[in-house]
């Protein structure tokens, strides 16, 4: 079992370095040789694997997992200069990949004045759609695998002392539902024109986006939900101690996810101007949300104080 645990925690560790350097490989790839020292960034991770392995033989902590902190410390810088990279040069990008392709078909034109279906120009300008095309679905291709992977990521460490395997499943699918939204945040605010142009607004979702990703480093969401009744606690127990998981929750939903994607979404149609059906329906799904987890805890609170 401890062989299997220890296979296990390689294996989870090996994955986050992984795709770490095949967004560090993005980068160098769009941008320059030199943003190679990226992968300096993977190395507290390979730090904390072997600590792991030699002294908890690969077990996680309750609490935190220090692995996915430090992946995403590894990975998030990356994703930041590619969304840079994307969004801060997108309408100049546009301007230049029109500009080729009208100088490809005059020239295609000029050479070829009887035919305007062939020729090699064509070809060109094929490619530079392609590229186009693959500079997107890598962007979104690196949110999407990024997400995946700590779900997998979890799920492949060792559970660590004190969590169980039921708790650990619910834990799993509160990260799916939370990836779920995180994704759509991301896809659906940066792909509308009026915020592209908008850098302080880019930079304002993509720091939204990554203070919502600390979610996934905590282990709080289920933790000593055993003993979240108050008839389970003595009468001269606290609030917190009483409540500790559905506090944490609503703390996590209010101040790390359904919170601060309301007030952007909301800033996204009201100053922006942006409005569809999707982003209508986050932005109330996101307000009922929050307006459910004040009243769970006004509920927690006048149970509490007649409880006692």
């Amino acid at each position: 079992m401890s062989f299997v645990q220890i296979v296990c925690a390689l294996c989870a560790r090996l994955l986050f370095i992984l795709h770490s350097l095949i967004a560090v490989g993005r980068v160098i790839f769009v941008k320059h040789s030199w943003y190679s020292f990226l992968t300096l960034l993977n190395l507290p991770l390979v730090i904390e694997m072997v600590i792991t392995l030699k002294r908890r033989r690969g077990k996680d902590y309750k609490w935190f997992s220090p692995a996915i902190l430090l992946y995403l410390i590894s990975v998030i810088p990356s994703i930041w200069i590619l969304e840079d990279h994307y969004y801060h040069y997108d309408i100049k990008d546009t301007m230049n990949l029109t500009r080729k392709c009208q100088q490809l078909d005059e020239s295609n034109i000029s050479t070829n004045p009887g035919s305007q279906t062939r020729g090699i120009p064509h070809l060109d300008k094929g490619l530079l759609l392609l590229n186009s095309t693959c500079s997107d679905a890598w962007k979104l291709g690196l949110h999407q695998t990024l997400l995946l992977t700590l779900i997998i990521g979890k799920w492949l460490l060792p559970i660590g002392i004190g969590i169980s395997k039921d708790q650990l499943s619910q834990l799993l699918l509160i990260f799916v539902g939370i990836a779920a939204d995180i994704l759509e945040f991301t896809s659906e605010t940066l792909s509308e024109d009026k915020v592209k142009t908008n850098t302080v607004l880019v930079y304002t979702i993509l720091a939204v986006w990554t203070w919502s990703m600390l979610q996934f480093p905590l282990h709080v969401a289920v933790i000593n939900t055993e003993s979240s009744d108050a008839c389970q606690n003595p009468p001269s127990s606290s609030l917190l101690s009483t409540h500790k998981a559905d506090i944490w929750n609503i703390i996590i939903s209010l101040f790390i996810h359904d919170g601060p994607f309301f007030v952007v979404r909301m800033v996204v149609m009201c100053s922006y101007g942006v409005i569809h059906q999707m982003l209508v329906f986050f932005t109330i799904k996101n307000c009922l949300v929050v307006t459910l987890q004040l009243y769970r805890l006004y509920v927690i609170i006048e149970e509490y104080w007649t409880s006692h």
